[in-house]
């Protein structure tokens, strides 16, 4: 319908390449499952006699039969168990966020919208709504200030688009995207945090 002002410490700030990395494996790691684990020669079964006196046998000195040398022994400096999810402080969490809006409007993927809204939870008008923008086989994210219902319900069944309100929005959404679409609402509290 026209045009919209941004502020540019926060849409066209320089793109910090390292604070998106760090931010993506932020954000990845937290999903692997860590579950894999070896265990060590105390955790094995068995082993508790030493296999042969100490001397006199012309063989090697052996301790334990589940020793990491043997067969069915334990494993040394296996993986173990663990949480792989770690924490970024919050300059560097705004900063990536700054860098991801400033790379996609750069690219112009970047759509500012009055706002948007639904009477009733229909797919079929997010569709056409993706539609009119020749945004139907796009990865899109749509940034409200306040998602309502209908809008959850009917967003939910179309796997290329994520809807997000602007307090949740990660950088690792925008870099996924290919359009962006950002109510004004969601554009003054993301200028409001990050300007």
């Amino acid at each position: 319908a026209g045009s919209a002002q941004l502020n540019y410490l926060v849409f066209t700030k320089e793109v910090n390449q390292t604070l998106l990395h760090e931010s993506v494996v932020a954000y990845m790691d937290p999903q692997r499952q860590g579950t894999r684990g070896t265990k060590t020669r105390a955790e094995v079964s068995g082993g508790g006699k030493k296999p042969w006196k100490q001397k006199h046998t012309g063989r090697a000195r052996q301790g334990s039969i589940r020793a990491t040398q043997w067969k069915g022994g334990g494993t040394v400096f296996g993986p173990k168990p663990r949480d792989f999810s770690q924490s970024l402080n919050k300059k560097v969490r705004q900063g990536a966020l700054r860098s991801a809006l400033s790379l996609k409007t750069g690219e112009g993927s970047v759509t500012v919208l009055d706002g948007f809204s639904l009477a009733a939870p229909k797919t079929k008008d997010v569709s056409a709504f993706l539609k009119s923008f020749k945004a139907e086989d796009a990865k899109v994210v749509l940034v409200s200030d306040k998602l309502d219902v209908n809008t959850k319900l009917s967003a939910r069944n179309l796997p290329n688009l994520l809807t997000t309100n602007a307090n949740s929005l990660h950088p690792y959404h925008l870099l996924w995207a290919d359009k962006v679409f950002i109510t004004k609402g969601a554009v003054a509290k993301l200028e409001e945090v990050l300007g």
